[in-house]
C-alpha cells in the first residue's frame, strides 16, 4: 500500500522532498475534482489545485499533525476557492462548456449506452452540476465533500472547523435545495444523482 501520507509529511520534513511528489500523486485528482465542482470551471480547477498544492509545499514545515493530512489540503483548497469566488463576484458561476462527465470508464462492464442515452446522460450531469453550482457557498462545499469527495461527517468537520452537528444541518439543506431544484427542472427521483438524494 505504500507510507501513509504522515509518514510522507515526516520524510519530506527529513529532507526526502521526493515525499512530497508522491503526495501531489496521491491526493491530485480528489482536490482538482473537489475544486471544479465548486468553482465550475477546469481552467480554475487546475489553477486553484497547483496554487492549493504551492501552499501546502511551503507550509508543510509549519504542519502540526492536530489534523490529518488530506484534511489540512482540503482547508487549503477550500480556502483558495472562496478566495477565487469573492474576487470574480458579479461574473458568471459556472460556464457550462466546463462541465460533464469526467471520462472514467463504466462500472461493473455495464453495455456500452446508446447516443441518445449518453446525451440525456451529459445533459443530467450538467443540470446536476449547474443545480450544486447554484447552491449557497457553505452547502455547496458540504455536498462536495460528502457526496463526490466521500469524506465522512467527523472529516468534513475537521476540514471545515465547525460542528458535526453544523455539517449535518448544512447537508440536509443543501441537498432538500437541491432536490427542489432538480425536480424543478423535471428531474425526478429515478435519475442519477449523489446518493443522499435518492
Amino acid at each position: 500500500m505504500g507510507p501513509s501520507d504522515e509518514e510522507l509529511v515526516e520524510a519530506f520534513r527529513g529532507g526526502d522532498f521526493d515525499a512530497f511528489d508522491v503526495l501531489v500523486r496521491r491526493w491530485d485528482r480528489k482536490i482538482r475534482g473537489a475544486v471544479q465542482r465548486i468553482l465550475g470551471s477546469e481552467d480554475d480547477a487546475r489553477d486553484v489545485s497547483q496554487e492549493t498544492f504551492l501552499k501546502a509545499y511551503r507550509a508543510l514545515g509549519t504542519f502540526k499533525g492536530e489534523a490529518r493530512f488530506s484534511s489540512w489540503l482540503y482547508q487549503i483548497a477550500l480556502n483558495l476557492c472562496r478566495d477565487r469566488m469573492r474576487r470574480r463576484k458579479g461574473r458568471t458561476l459556472v460556464s457550462l462548456a466546463d462541465l460533464g462527465e469526467d471520462g472514467s470508464s463504466l462500472p461493473g462492464g455495464a453495455p456500452r449506452p446508446s447516443a441518445f442515452d449518453m446525451v440525456a446522460a451529459g445533459d443530467l450531469a450538467r443540470a446536476v452540476a449547474a443545480a450544486v453550482a447554484a447552491l449557497p457557498e457553505e452547502q455547496r462545499e458540504i455536498v462536495v465533500l460528502k457526496e463526490y469527495q466521500e469524506l465522512t461527517f467527523v472529516e468534513i468537520a475537521e476540514v471545515l472547523g465547525v460542528p458535526l452537528s453544523t455539517v449535518k444541518t448544512r447537508l440536509y439543506r443543501g441537498l432538500s435545495q437541491l432536490r427542489a431544484d432538480l425536480e424543478r427542472q423535471g428531474i425526478r427521483r429515478a435519475a442519477p444523482v449523489p446518493a443522499a438524494l435518492s
